[in-house]
């Protein structure tokens, strides 16, 4: 392990140039464990896995990372199917007013780009995707130890989801 790589990226805290009311990741700084489904468009469950997700505030706490592993590590080596290893880099920008946050999922050769902002009590990051179609992810039920997060895709007739994250703190950390 490079410790002087992860001494580098990784901080204790945030920043103190972020402003306090814009620290809407700091709820999820730490490590969960998750149930991901996915869902075909009539609403039915098309698969189940676990999973585990880790956020920390980076880059002298100017921003937040995550790594979100799908199935988790412990189950990855006799999976059929190791679906994501994947990262986000999420940071505040001032000028704009919200947060840009740039997904990674090279497994699924993956690459989105969003703006995230606080929606009442969500975190909303929406993007466009090929074809000028929306799609959004919403982090929903915040508390101290568990969240929800939501995957929808827009369509001619409304919002579609298709995958949802039940995530609970994972103790042992």
């Amino acid at each position: 392990m490079n410790d002087v790589f992860l001494s580098a990226l990784v901080s204790l805290e945030p920043h103190p140039d972020l402003p306090p009311e814009q620290r809407i990741f700091a709820p999820f700084i730490g490590s969960w464990d998750l149930v991901v489904t996915w869902y075909a468009e009539d609403g039915t469950i098309i698969r189940r896995e676990n999973g585990e997700w880790h956020f920390s505030w980076v880059l002298e706490g100017r921003a937040v990372q995550d790594i979100w592993i799908v199935p988790p590590r412990h189950e990855r080596p006799d999976h059929q199917d190791p679906y994501e290893y994947g990262t986000s880099l999420r940071f505040f920008d001032p000028v704009l007013g919200v947060w840009r946050s740039t997904w990674i999922g090279p497994t699924q050769k993956a690459v989105h780009v969003f703006l995230a902002h606080q929606v009442g009590n969500e975190i909303v990051l929406e993007t466009n995707l090929e074809g000028e179609r929306r799609m959004r992810w919403i982090f929903t039920d915040v508390a101290d130890t568990s969240f929800t997060w939501r995957n929808q895709r827009e369509t001619a007739t409304g919002w579609l989801l298709t995958q949802d994250f039940q995530a609970h703190r994972d103790q042992r950390n």
